[in-house]
């Protein structure tokens, strides 16, 4: 299967240039601008969305019709957290492998600045204040099978794998370097939103300046705000089809893996799932030219290149989440159009896109262009 067409929006950050842009219709924006890049008409819709609270009935299929994609056109929403876009792909690749389809959009989208704030009343509260639940962290951030807040819970693997702060820093501050050298790059697969026609979070800084950052989420963390994912606005769509069908394509789709590990930990399964696929396709970390792995935290980059034994200079060269951003459903198919573009630029080869996702799992996908 191949991937006909792709595109994403910029990535705004938490409050910022897309705060008043509703999250369906982020997702639409991607969706226009996927459909814009190929003639192709998709028969079914598989689109990510994990913060669906108050976007209405199948979020997913709301912004592919937005988008543009015919009414009688039926959908689904997927949520595995942050693997929803990548699975998206995965499911459009099987379905048309199956016979069941002919074509797919995928994509993926989340607006963490709009996602509200609820009140339980149901069964009815009589008297007195009613707490408000902050939805973007408590269906975003916070682990529900471990009950347990993921910043927490990756500064103690941090600590357990031994990935210091001064490699963290030192990888976040790389991350915007490249991120920043690579913006001309990037705006291969993006589609801007009115003004904002590049990653909003990217900056200049150093190693010095995100040294001096305080810990996050425990007093002895090693984790910073600075070496984190950017809590993100953003959305990402592909037409995702047989090669008969796109003769000329972005990339091909060539398989993909999925794992869970044994507890809710994210650092060590972008690496078991790339591991996954590697076997699967009698392939070693060698014979893959380059690497997108999800900056979820800086830890988790370090922790999976280290099991795979990765060169750095493969892994994420136009830098990852922690510079342009990380809007949840969106993330795993911006790894994968990232990849894709990049590939092409330098000629083919092979490469792998993964990511670690709450409640422990972890998603690989390989493409070739």
């Amino acid at each position: 299967m191949v991937i006909a067409a792709g595109a994403r929006t910029p990535i705004g950050k938490f409050n910022g240039a897309l705060a008043k842009v509703d999250a369906v219709e982020l997702g639409a924006h991607a969706v226009r601008a996927a459909l814009a890049r190929t003639e192709l008409e998709p028969d079914y819709v598989a689109v990510g969305n994990v913060l669906q609270a108050a976007n209405g009935q199948n979020p997913g299929r709301r912004a592919a019709l937005l988008g543009g994609v015919k009414r009688e056109v039926p959908g689904i929403t997927l949520n595995d957290v942050c693997l929803a876009s990548m699975s998206a792909v995965a499911m459009a690749a099987a379905m048309i492998r199956a016979g069941e389809a002919t074509t797919v959009l995928a994509g993926g989208f989340d607006s963490m600045t709009r996602a509200p704030h609820a009140i339980r009343l149901r069964p009815g509260t009589r008297m007195g204040d009613v707490p408000m639940t902050d939805v973007m962290i408590h269906d975003g951030l916070y682990c529900s099978i471990a009950d347990e807040g993921m910043g927490g819970m990756s500064d103690a693997e941090n600590a357990r794998l031994g990935v210091t702060r001064e490699s963290q820093d030192r990888f976040a501050a790389d991350s915007h370097a490249r991120a920043l050298a690579g913006r001309e790059r990037l705006a291969d697969e993006i589609a801007p939103v009115g003004d904002l026609l590049y990653d909003e979070g990217v900056r200049e800084t150093s190693y010095d300046t995100l040294a001096a950052l305080k810990p996050a989420f425990t007093a002895d963390g090693t984790i910073t705000a600075g070496n984190a994912s950017q809590v993100s606005d953003g959305a990402a769509a592909a037409v995702i089809t047989s090669a008969e069908r796109a003769p000329e394509f972005l990339a091909e789709v060539v398989g993909r893996a999925v794992v869970a590990g044994p507890d809710s930990t994210l650092h060590l399964r972008p690496a078991e799932a790339g591991a996954k696929l590697l076997e699967r396709y009698g392939l070693a970390p060698a014979d893959i030219a380059l690497w997108e792995i999800n900056e979820a935290f800086a830890g988790v980059v370090l922790a999976s290149a280290t099991a795979l034994e990765l060169d750095l200079d493969t892994v994420n060269v136009n830098g990852g989440a922690v510079a342009v951003g990380h809007p949840l459903a969106g993330s795993g198919l911006r790894l994968i159009l990232t990849l894709a573009y990049e590939l092409r630029r330098r000629g083919g080869g092979l490469g792998i896109a993964t990511l670690c996702g709450g409640g422990g799992q972890g998603e690989a996908v390989l493409l070739r262009v």
